[in-house]
């Protein structure tokens, strides 16, 4: 297997191409965009989000909230952060609408993320490509300057087509198609997470009367 592969390998040519595009990817991105974009990478390997077991949890506040008072939420142990935000303002008391407008909030910035950490990956196959061409013209300039010299010919031959298979191959066979996984998981996600709003909202509604009747008290 190795010796159908070896006429393939280069590691001049995916130097030039992985490293080129790697400079690139640094140079544009914003440190704090480029960690989140590797590290979005991870999520793709877990199951994709579901609100199911959110909904039987926050179905469960509702029932401590009315038999113990909302403020028995404040000892509960939340893993998501969304509803944990959530729970924490009603607890304070907020309104329904302070709690639509917390979570609209907290969801748009997961999408601005989820965006960035896709435009990092798609930038990406955008780059690979001209790298690959860069890596065919560094090749074709080694040939012209070695034309006296046959024997190294084929090296510089080898960087030049190679280059621009490997710009090919990550763009299209890698980049490209992790930025098409992690927004299609972003999309899923939003839409389950939309499925929250209701309950949390009316959690907050049902505690609303008695917030401003100790209020009015």
């Amino acid at each position: 297997m190795l010796s159908l592969l070896s006429p393939f390998l280069d590691p001049v040519a995916f130097a030039i191409v992985g490293g080129g595009t790697l400079g690139a990817m640094i140079l544009r991105t914003p440190a704090r965009d480029l960690v989140r974009g590797v590290a979005a990478l991870g999520a793709l390997g877990r199951r994709s989000f579901t609100a199911d077991p959110l909904l039987d949890q926050i179905a469960a506040f509702g029932r401590i909230a009315r038999r113990h008072g909302v403020m028995a939420l404040d000892r509960s142990v939340i893993a998501d952060g969304d509803v944990a935000a959530a729970v924490a303002a009603i607890v304070d008391g907020a309104s329904p609408e302070d709690v639509a407008e917390l979570l609209r909030q907290r969801r748009r910035a997961r999408g601005e993320r989820a965006v960035a950490a896709a435009e990092l990956w798609a930038g990406a196959a955008d780059t690979a490509p001209a790298m690959g061409m860069i890596g065919t013209l560094i090749g074709l300039v080694g040939m012209f300057v070695r034309m006296r010299d046959p024997s190294a010919i084929g090296a510089a031959m080898a960087v030049a087509l190679l280059a621009t298979l490997y710009g090919a191959v990550l763009a299209n066979l890698v980049f490209a198609p992790l930025a098409a996984r992690l927004r299609r998981r972003a999309r899923d996600e939003a839409v389950e997470r939309l499925r929250l709003d209701a309950p949390l909202i009316a959690l907050a509604a049902r505690e609303a009367p008695r917030v401003v009747m100790a209020e009015v008290a």
